[in-house]
């Protein structure tokens, strides 16, 4: 049967698929977190390590995209990853009120959810990328894959807002029934919204090729000088992106006062900020033709280093007003930089000796996974390290905004240098992924 490349309703359908998975791993990186480290007073480092942990399970996403490439039948990879996502959601919520009953029941509940969510996201969301690049027409890949980033992002903010707004006044009842609100919907959502859509497009798997592990593709890309360089461009920036993930709603709950409903709602802004810094680099590079994939890199880096160094005066001045707007500024170079380094990163994916689209996609996601990982820990570890040390939380978190500005301006001067000049880094396409 012959491939029918998807139209613009099929790519939204997918894209809808994203939306939901940001729907449901919003709840663990922002609200549950914040339940952890202020409502049951647990260092910051025990969600990050479990964040972590679900960030470390992804180093399976190579597996996942080989399977979908010779299954012969993504979808299912797609709805079950979901699945996985969904049950490990409500486990880890479910977690919270046995954790302060039980602390170490509460911990083995917790570490089995949170493995469940990388498994689910690596199997849901490297089968439904693989999807997109094998039944997209070429001339519409790079704006698909830009519909699906945004379409997450937009999701990560609509819930987080929505959340905010219906937590307080904050039970664990009423926490457990949101959360299973979210995910079921999520699910259901994601199964209506892809089913058929694959069998449509006549996709068949790739015939049976020379296996690929993770190492031997790991090899294969490290032996290119190119692609070793801006493995380390990628780890670094994205170190620097999570690093405040695990420990912005922590720092306005325990410097400012504000309530689980506030910190969730303050996320959410922050997200939607994400989106605009996406949107405006999409138009002007796409649209309008204007900047270079580099330079927009380079002023989202600098824009956020300056912003986090914005946000420790704040702190340290006490000045409640002015911290949501930082915030919200803060997402829109966080933004701006990630849809460009993503985007440049997705360009050299699809360089290479071979093009098997679900296993090339595991591997970078892989990669980025463990940077996010190390990144959220190591924010959370330092927070704790800074609040023992110090005395004061203000001064605390102040101190790890710092570190992590300095990591952002190290991120835009090695930008500068390992993406080069304009035939490698000409225009920008419109590019994006997960």
């Amino acid at each position: 049967m012959p491939v029918q490349p998807l139209s613009w309703l099929s790519i939204f359908r997918l894209g809808l698929v994203q939306l939901c998975l940001g729907a449901i791993v919003v709840l663990m990186t922002s609200t549950l977190n914040r339940l952890m480290v202020v409502e049951l007073m647990l260092p910051a480092v025990l969600p990050g390590a479990l964040v972590a942990l679900h960030y470390g399970i992804q180093i399976t996403r190579p597996n996942w995209g080989y399977r979908s490439d010779t299954c012969g039948n993504r979808t299912r990879w797609v709805i079950v990853g979901m699945g996985m996502l969904a049950a490990g959601a409500l486990l880890a919520a479910f977690a919270i009120p046995v954790m302060e009953a039980t602390f170490w029941l509460g911990l083995c509940v917790s570490i089995l959810a949170y493995a469940l969510i990388g498994m689910g996201v690596g199997a849901s969301g490297t089968s439904l990328l693989a999807l997109m690049a094998t039944a997209t027409a070429e001339h519409r890949r790079p704006a698909a894959a830009s519909i699906t980033w945004l379409m997450m992002i937009f999701g990560i903010a609509v819930t987080a807002i929505t959340v905010g707004q219906v937590l307080d006044p904050y039970s664990h009842d009423r926490m457990l029934a949101i959360v299973a609100v979210v995910t079921g919907g999520a699910f259901v959502v994601t199964c209506l919204a892809i089913w058929g859509i694959e069998r449509r497009a006549g996709v068949q798997a790739a015939p049976l090729a020379e296996p690929m592990t993770f190492r031997a593709g790991l090899r294969e890309i490290w032996a290119e000088r190119a692609a070793r360089n801006f493995t380390f461009f990628v780890f670094l920036s994205m170190t620097a992106y999570f690093m405040q993930e695990l420990i912005m709603e922590p720092f306005a709950g325990l410097v400012f006062d504000m309530t689980p409903g506030q910190t969730t709602s303050m996320s959410g802004a922050q997200n939607g900020g994400v989106f605009v810094g996406m949107v405006l680099v999409g138009v002007c590079a796409t649209g309008l033709r204007f900047g270079a994939l580099r330079s927009w890199v380079v002023a989202g880096c600098l824009g956020s280093a300056a912003t986090l160094a914005a946000i420790t005066l704040i702190a340290s001045a006490g000045l409640k007003p002015l911290l949501v707007p930082s915030v919200i500024t803060l997402g829109f170079f966080n933004g701006m930089f990630a849809v460009a380094a993503i985007g440049a990163m997705m360009q050299l994916a699809g360089q290479g000796r071979e093009r098997r689209e679900g296993t090339r996609m595991g591997l970078w996601g892989a990669a980025q996974a463990i940077a996010a990982g190390f990144g959220g820990l190591v924010g959370a570890g330092l927070a704790d390290a800074m609040r023992t040390t110090l005395g004061n939380d203000a001064s605390a978190f102040g101190a790890v905004f710092s570190i992590e500005a300095g990591l952002f301006l190290l991120s835009a001067l090695v930008a500068l240098r390992v993406m080069g000049g304009r035939g490698q880094t000409a225009r920008m396409g419109l590019v994006a992924g997960e």
